[in-house]
């Protein structure tokens, strides 16, 4: 054995030498690699340490030096491959570098006496995850992923081929010091100073995964506690050590009753019965050699027929600490090879092996680097890397986590299972792309599509052949021709791209068309209100995505607001003249050559000059409300209290609900003849209440008018505090409690409809009405059937009433933001605190389909599938004005509004602060390990179930993919089995007499109008690439005779 300590092997400083706090050895074993406290890390060669005694070699000694990091260095590792090398400070930044083939192209970095670099490596990427100092890292042994630790108390995985963050772990207590990879690639472990050692397993991710493909990878397996009981917590490092076997792992800073050890835990079990002791003060780093040893060299007589060794195959362990010395243990002996004291001045910060496992580097904080070179025999005779691979063949090494496929049936369900997920990837980035081929139109829920057809799901494939090129497969085949379904946005979409504009110096433009515009979908960002069936004379209140360019908007003169107040002094430009430009639409001449520009307005015919307003002469505002309504005695017996509106002047209530008449003069223009003609054509129903309050006994007047001419008119002896109607009918109601109803044409309905105090939301779809009352009474009423779905129910259930009534005095609850009918006449009301909520009629009982409690906890939460983002809706708001409502459309984009509804309340408002930061507490606590995955099934299931009771049909195929997708990425075989045996459902079971089951116990072949086979076998079809589940799925896929198919295929 050899002690080699060069002088020149040090991070020198004008002082003094900089600590060292890290080495690594590459895997070739040609360079050293170091890190310390002057923010350098450096690279020297091996071949120069180990020759330094050697006054004849001339080789250079420092091959590079980088100091791309702005404080100390903590930590340096090589990737197995030798491609990286990755660094990690106290700037929490970890740099990623590589080496150029090129020479470098500097020398000698100026005003310092740094050696020219030999080789070129630069850096290539700064991952930036941390929150606080990164004190360790390790890659797994197939460079799929590189882990790091740090005093942030995270572990954050970040991919070994995009560098991208896979996931953060959140589930240690305190700073964490370590971290070491199973040689299996099966499980990575780290260390912490809340004394565990907790272990994980993984799968390796592919080089294209992404965050999202990673929810389910990277699971707490163990938490080991017993060793680290009482452990000190004045270690710098924990840095701990997995065995080439992997057997054992070596955990240093563990005590064995008060005294200082390195704890050996075993593989399987996760516990230690051995621990080596000798060291006086805490160990800080342990280190197994790469390679096996045998007492005796290898020979033909020791090995088998298949070459590997008849020996008993040990493992050699370097340990180190704050006590200055280093030891050498290997696993037939209870006391140490080699017992090296006062090493340094300082403790001994990290060790490092070469590859043939016959040289250790230590690393020191008194600046010194040493290496101890052993001789052929001292630490015993090395085996060859088949032993290591032989000794890792029982964990699995090189065999992905996905188990083992069950027969060829299961390997083409696989196959056609990814080649579907392959379809669905290309097909939405060639929607990204602006392929035409690739982006369908989108289908409303409700088409009358009755095919059963929708957008492609990830994972699933088509029953439809695939076009290439407007070509089908089956080409040779004739067919008759499908009829062309008009696309309503084409024709649109096509005025936009050949729409002339002005442009300011009064030339003609054809205006661009924003890539955004020519997208059917709806923005991802959340919406305060739902977008409305896209039919022609269909109302929109959303904001519409496609930009009307026709014209310029208004905006200030040249010259800016002084030239709009003062006006221009300066000369006017002369206009070039253009051939194509119409006379009428130029610019005129600004009056003389130095008079000011007269401003200017957008016009129906281009640029007009502007004029002005007339002074209002005695004219005096509608004010915005009379007086509050009279308040109905009921109110002060009642639990539930609702604002009762005030009384106005005026309450208008447009047909189409699109602009009503301006009354701001000539200036005020409505861009576009189209929307002109459509305010013009609509029917505006209006109630006026006499403003004057010695007229408060008169009657309110109630009339209809279209272009101005009046329709009809009536009067109610009582004032009138809310409107509505659609072309079916038109409502009053009024300040006692009743309701009043007429026909498109002013003939009444009903009788007045009396109810126990003021109504204070009422909304209409179709034949149905609703109305909610002061006291939080729900009505719904077919005035078509002169019906009602169920009794008057009240709003006390979901405004909290039981928890908010508990004390003496009124206290405040959340309050109503919304509520709407959707075909069927569900209710659906959405509540300030973000919560939303479907009332069953069947059930008799409010559901909860939307809440905080998703928002926070749920990792499907603002997942805009492409799928999703097409379901316009025709759930709630006005009515479609369909002749008739299948069960196919009655609720299409509840769900969506009602999350967006909770995103916008909770998370963008901040009031899910305290609710986040408890979940954020739960996930690192011991026996919360599964609790995000849990919270993240059970909100699939929630939105599963919600568009079951809503009969929202293509939102049930597409949350049950998502929902089947994660059961499979979970393996819940359970569940999984379930969930295949619920949806074939009543295929093969016997119809039987008596009470018959509803929805997923249905005995009918559909399931939310969905055929069950058709569904079955796309979940199937998702499953099949889990290996873990092809007993279950190839089951199915034969019942469902998906093999025949294939094989006639």
């Amino acid at each position: 054995m050899k002690f080699i300590k060069p002088a020149w092997l040090t991070h020198s400083g004008e002082q003094k030498d900089f600590e060292v706090y890290s080495c690594h050895v590459s895997p070739d074993g040609a360079r050293l690699a170091t890190a310390a406290g002057d923010g350098h890390v450096r690279i020297w060669s091996t071949e120069a340490i180990l020759q330094a005694g050697d006054p004849n070699h001339s080789k250079p000694k420092q091959l590079c030096h980088m100091s791309y990091h702005s404080g100390t260095i903590h930590t340096v590792r090589f990737s197995p491959n030798g491609r990286w090398l990755a660094s990690g400070a106290d700037d929490k930044i970890i740099c990623i570098y590589a080496i150029d083939a090129n020479p470098p192209a500097h020398s000698a970095s100026f005003g310092t006496n740094e050696p020219a670099p030999v080789e070129n490596w630069k850096i290539v990427r700064r991952l930036i995850g941390h929150e606080n100092d990164v004190q360790d890292l390790g890659w797994s042994y197939d460079c799929s992923i590189l882990v790091s630790v740090g005093l942030d108390s995270k572990i954050v995985v970040w991919s070994g081929h995009t560098f991208e963050k896979l996931k953060t772990l959140s589930v240690h207590q305190s700073h964490v010091k370590g971290i070491t990879f199973d040689p299996a690639n099966k499980y990575f472990a780290t260390a912490s100073d809340d004394r565990t050692i907790k272990l994980f397993r993984f799968t390796s991710p592919l080089p294209n995964a992404t965050a999202y493909d990673s929810i389910n990878n990277f699971v707490l397996e163990h938490t080991i506690v017993a060793p680290f009981a009482s452990s000190p917590l004045t270690t710098y490092f924990r840095r701990c050590s997995w065995s080439p076997d992997g057997n054992h792992i070596a955990a240093a800073n563990a005590v064995n009753g008060p005294v200082s050890s390195v704890a050996i835990i075993n593989r399987g079990l996760w516990d230690s019965d051995i621990n080596l002791i000798g060291h006086e003060g805490p160990t800080e780093v342990c280190t197994f050699s790469p390679r096996l040893f045998s007492k005796q060299e290898i020979s033909p007589e020791t090995t088998d027929n298949s070459g590997y060794s008849t020996q008993a195959l040990v493992t050699v362990i370097a340990c180190a600490g704050q006590d200055k010395t280093l030891s050498i243990w290997n696993t037939s002996s209870s006391r140490p090879l080699v017992v090296c004291q006062d090493l340094a001045a300082k403790s001994i910060s990290d060790l490092a092996w070469t590859p043939d496992g016959l040289t250790i580097f230590a690393s020191s904080l008194d600046g010194s680097i040493i290496a101890l070179e052993f001789e052929k025999g001292e630490l015993g005779f090395i085996a060859p890397l088949s032993e290591n691979d032989k000794a890792l063949q029982k964990f699995g090494v090189n065999r992905r986590g996905v188990g083992v496929v069950e027969d060829v049936a299961a390997l083409r369900l696989e196959e056609r299972s990814k080649a579907g997920e392959l379809r669905g990837a290309e097909g939405r980035m060639g929607a990204l792309m602006g392929d035409a081929a690739s982006n369908p139109t989108p289908v409303l829920n409700g088409d009358g599509n009755t095919n059963g057809t929708s957008t492609p799901m990830t994972g699933v494939t088509s029953t439809a052949p695939a076009v290439t090129n407007g070509r089908s497969p089956a080409q040779d085949t004739p067919a008759p021709a499908p009829a062309v379904v008009k696309d309503p946005n084409a024709e649109k979409l096509e005025a936009m791209k050949q729409r002339v504009t002005i442009t300011k110096e009064g030339k003609k433009r054809v205006a661009p068309l924003l890539v955004s515009s020519s997208g059917t979908g709806l923005s991802s960002l959340p919406q305060s209100q739902l977008m409305a069936a896209s039919s022609s004379n269909a109302p929109n209140d959303a904001p519409q995505s496609i930009l009307d360019l026709s014209k310029p908007y208004d905006g200030l003169p040249r010259g800016g607001l002084a030239a709009m107040l003062l006006g221009n002094k300066r000369k006017s430009v002369a206009l070039e003249e253009d051939e194509q430009d119409d006379q009428a639409n130029k610019r005129a001449a600004a009056g003389g050559a130095n008079g000011p520009i007269p401003i200017m307005v957008n016009g129906v015919n281009g640029v007009e000059p502007a004029i002005p307003l007339l002074p209002e002469n005695g004219v005096v505002p509608t004010p915005e409300f009379i007086r509050p309504a009279v308040v109905n005695p009921a109110m002060s017996v009642s639990q539930v209290r609702l604002a009762v509106p005030k009384v106005r002047t005026h309450i208008l209530r447009s047909l189409d609900r699109g602009a009503l008449p301006s009354t701001s003069g000539t200036n005020g223009t409505i861009n576009g003849a189209e929307e002109s003609t459509k305010a013009i054509d609509d029917v505006v129903f209006e109630a006026q209440n006499p403003s004057n309050p010695s007229q408060m006994r008169d009657p309110s007047k109630i009339s209809a008018s279209k272009r101005g001419v009046n329709l009809w008119q009536d009067f109610l002896p009582r004032a009138v505090i809310l409107v509505t109607g659609n072309k079916n009918f038109w409502v009053a109601a009024c300040e006692d409690g009743s309701i009043y109803t007429w026909t498109p044409a002013g003939r009444r309905i009903f009788n007045a409809l009396v109810l126990e105090a003021q109504p204070v939301i009422i909304e209409c779809r179709g034949w149905w009405l609703l109305c909610i009352t002061a006291v939080g009474m729900c009505y719904v009423w077919n005035l078509k059937t002169h019906g009602s779905p169920h009794p008057p129910v009240s709003l006390a259930p979901i405004l909290d009433i039981a928890l908010h009534s508990l004390g003496m005095h009124t206290t405040s609850a959340p309050g109503v933001t919304s509520a709407h009918l959707n075909s069927t006449g569900h209710i659906i009301v959405t509540l300030s605190n973000g919560d939303g909520y479907l009332y069953s009629p069947s059930m008799y009982v409010w559901q909860r389909l939307s809440e905080a409690w998703w928002a926070v906890g749920s990792q499907y939460w603002n997942s805009n599938d492409s799928s999703i983002n097409t379901l316009q809706s025709t759930g709630v708001g006005p009515d479609s004005r369909r002749d008739g409502v299948t069960t196919s459309n009655i609720s299409a984009g509840i769900i969506p509004h009602l999350e967006r509804h909770t995103t916008n309340e909770v998370l963008l408002k901040g009031r899910a602060y305290h609710l986040q930061r408890l979940i954020k507490s739960l996930l690192s606590r011991e026996g919360f390990e599964g609790f995000e995955s849990g919270v993240s099934i059970a909100h699939l299931e929630n939105r599963v179930a919600a568009a079951l009771q809503l009969g929202a049909r293509d939102e049930f195929r597409i949350y049950l993919f998502m929902y089947a997708k994660r059961l499979g990425a979970q393996g819940l075989k359970t569940k999984v089995e379930e969930l295949l045996k619920t949806i074939l459902g009543g295929i093969l079971q016997d119809k039987t007499e008596g009470e018959k089951g509803e929805g997923w116990l249905s005995e009918d072949d559909k399931l939310c109008g969905w055929d069950r086979k058709e569904l079955l076998k796309e979940v199937v079809l998702i499953l099949g690439k889990f290996r873990d589940l092809q007993r279950l799925t190839v089951q199915y896929s034969r019942v469902l005779g998906m093999d025949e198919d294939e094989n006639e295929a």
